[in-house]
C-alpha cells in the first residue's frame, strides 16, 4: 500500500529529492569521497521522512531517481533501489535530534585519518572556533548494519557545539540546519583536519584559549554575515 504521506507532501518530497541530488555533487567536487562512498540526506519539512541516495549509486550519474525516501525508522517508503547502508545511522540522528535537518557522511582523507587515530582534532584555528565551537570530537567504534553508528553520533554531539564527529576507524559525519549546512560542515572539517595535520608536521600547534574560542563562536554564529 502506498504511504499516504507521499501524496500529501509530494511537492516537498520532490523538491528535497532534487536538492539532495544536487548536494551530492559537492562531495566529489571537494575531494571528500571516492567511488560510491559517502552520502547526503535531508529531512522533508513537515513530515517524518528524509531523502538519501541509493546504496552504491555513482556520483557522476546521480539523478533524483537515485534518491530514496525513508521514514525515521530507516524504512524505505519510496524508491526503486535500496537506500544507503548508512540509512539507519541517519534515521537515528533525525529521531534523536529533531533540530537536525541534514546529515552528511564522507571518507575524506584527512578527517578519516584522524578518526583512524581515534584522536580529536584540537581547536588551534580560529576557523575551528567559528565553525565548530571547539575541538572536533571522536565518536565510538561501531559497525555498519544497524543504528549503532547513529547512537554514537548522537551520544557524541548531543551536548557538543561541534557539528562534526569523527567516528572511530570509520570517518566523519556532520549535521546541519539543512543538507547544505551539513555539506558545508563536511567541507570545513576536511580543511581543518588537513591544516592541523600540516601544522603538526612543523611542531606542536598552540591551542586557542577557551575564552577566545567562546568569543569567536559567538561572533560567527550571531554577528558574521547577513
Amino acid at each position: 500500500m502506498t504511504d499516504p504521506r507521499l501524496a500529501e507532501f509530494r511537492a516537498e518530497i520532490d523538491r528535497v529529492k532534487q536538492v539532495v541530488t544536487d548536494l551530492h555533487a559537492e562531495l566529489p567536487a571537494n575531494d571528500l569521497v571516492t567511488w560510491t562512498a559517502g552520502n547526503v540526506s535531508e529531512r522533508v519539512p513537515g513530515v517524518d521522512l528524509f531523502v538519501i541516495k541509493a546504496s552504491g549509486a555513482r556520483y557522476h550519474t546521480l539523478t533524483s531517481d537515485d534518491m530514496v525516501v525513508c521514514d525515521l525508522d530507516g524504512n524505505r517508503v519510496e524508491g526503486e533501489r535500496k537506500p544507503s547502508s548508512d540509512t539507519a545511522a541517519h534515521a537515528y540522528v533525525y529521531r534523536a535530534m529533531p533540530q537536525v535537518q541534514g546529515v552528511v557522511h564522507t571518507h575524506s582523507t584527512y578527517a578519516t585519518a584522524w578518526s583512524a587515530r581515534r584522536e580529536p582534532i584540537p581547536c588551534v584555528l580560529t576557523m575551528m572556533a567559528d565553525e565548530f565551537g571547539g575541538d572536533i570530537p571522536v565518536g565510538p567504534f561501531a559497525l555498519i548494519g544497524d543504528d549503532s553508528i547513529g547512537r554514537g553520533i548522537v551520544e557524541t554531539l548531543r551536548d557538543s557545539r561541534s557539528r562534526a564527529v569523527l567516528m572511530a576507524n570509520h570517518g566523519p559525519f556532520t549535521i546541519g540546519s539543512s543538507g547544505l549546512d551539513a555539506v558545508k560542515a563536511a567541507v570545513m572539517l576536511e580543511e581543518v583536519a588537513r591544516t592541523v595535520h600540516t601544522a603538526r608536521l612543523l611542531g606542536e600547534p598552540q591551542r586557542i584559549d577557551q575564552a577566545d574560542i567562546d568569543r569567536l563562536w559567538d561572533r560567527y554564529q550571531n554577528v558574521y554575515g547577513q
